[in-house]
This record gives structure tokens, sequence and C-alpha cells, in this order.
């Protein structure tokens, strides 16, 4: 939380207490669904909350922005991001039940009214959204096959709508590929070293492509 605040000094007091919110949530719900690695559990803000805001220091989203986040799995980067961006909505998807019942539940004890949370595959996915985050759930190419035309082509952010991926480590051949693709190093942005290969991948896409 000391780096969280640092990092985002401007947060209100509501965002405060919902952050601090977030361990012993994530703990509860862990020892009854594992959704979480027991290690990780321990280092819930370093490498679940502030990796899922790295977006945020790539990507502030705008009121009434539309973010959809694929395989969330426990509610990450959706649940950070729809905590720190309470005016944008959030559609958080992924396959298997038990995750998003988890994310359902952390979003309701939170009072997150910006948050939809559903078991779905993102071919099956209805309607269009500014941005498509995600972590590392599969390879970009196949990513970008799954989320092709769900974009919209009414841009009104600093960055052209599309992809906003978190991933590590050298990703050249797998972008290469790409046109359109912008890497931020989230160790430009945090201090601790689980950030030194942390990656926000940006890619625009045109709209239906």
């Amino acid at each position: 939380m000391e780096e969280l605040l640092k990092q985002f000094p401007d947060i209100t007091e509501k965002q405060k207490q919902q952050f601090e919110m977030l361990g012993p949530l994530y703990s509860e719900w862990n020892a009854r669904i594992n959704v979480i690695s027991r290690k990780d559990i321990e280092e819930l803000y370093t490498r679940h909350v502030l990796h899922s805001l790295g977006i945020a220091k790539v990507m502030p989203f705008k009121p009434g922005a539309k973010v959809m986040d694929v395989g969330t799995g426990g509610g990450f980067p959706g649940i950070p991001l729809a905590i720190l961006f309470p005016e944008t909505e959030f559609y958080l998807i992924d396959v298997i039940a038990k995750k998003i019942k988890v994310v359902q539940e952390v979003a309701k004890a939170l009072g997150l009214t910006n948050v939809k949370a559903e078991q779905k595959r993102a071919e099956t996915v209805k309607g269009e959204f500014d941005f498509i985050v995600s972590r590392a759930v599969t390879n970009m190419p196949d990513f970008v096959k799954w989320v092709r035309g769900k974009v919209t082509k009414d841009q009104n952010h600093g960055l052209p709508n599309g992809i906003l991926y978190l991933k590590g480590g050298d990703l050249t051949e797998e972008l290469q590929v790409f046109q359109r693709v912008t890497l931020y190093n989230l160790s430009d942005y945090f201090t601790d070293e689980f950030f030194e290969t942390k990656k926000v991948v940006h890619l625009a896409m045109k709209y239906k492509v």
C-alpha cells in the first residue's frame, strides 16, 4: 500500500479504503478458491495490484470509456483499474466459473458499480470497447484473433484505441508481425525488481480489422 499511495497520491479516501480492502478480501477468497498462488498472495500489492495499475501509468482512462479485461483470473488487471477509474465501465471475463465468482464477490464487497464480470470467451462477446486489457493470457497473435472487431472506432484518449497487454520478457519475435505496437517498460515507473522485465504492450487496432 505504501508504494501504491506514493505512485497514485491523488486517490480519494474511498479509493484508499477500497485498495486497503483488497488484501483481506483476496486472502479470504483464496483460502476458499485458489485463484492466486500462495507465494503471490503475500506479494499481492506488488505482483497483482501495482502490476495491474501499470496500465494506468500508460493510459489514464476517461469517464464513460469502456474497457474489457480478457482472462481476468481473480480480477487483474480489471479490479484495481476499476477502483482507480470509477467512472470508466469495466467488463471482466474469464472461462473459469470459480474465478468469475471471486471477481463478482470482490467487486460487490468493494461497492464497485462500474464492474460487470461474466464467464465467457472473448470470441463470443458482443459489443465494442475503447481498450481491451489483459495479463499475458496467451501470445499476442492469438489474442488479437480473439478480440478482432471488438474495438470501437470512436477515439477519445491520448493513445489510439486497441489492446493494452501486461507481459514480461523478450517480446521481439512475438510482436514482429505488428506495425502499430509500442512497448512501455514498467521499470520506468516502479522501482521494485519485480518490474525489471515487465512491460505494457500497446497495440493500436484499426476498426474491425
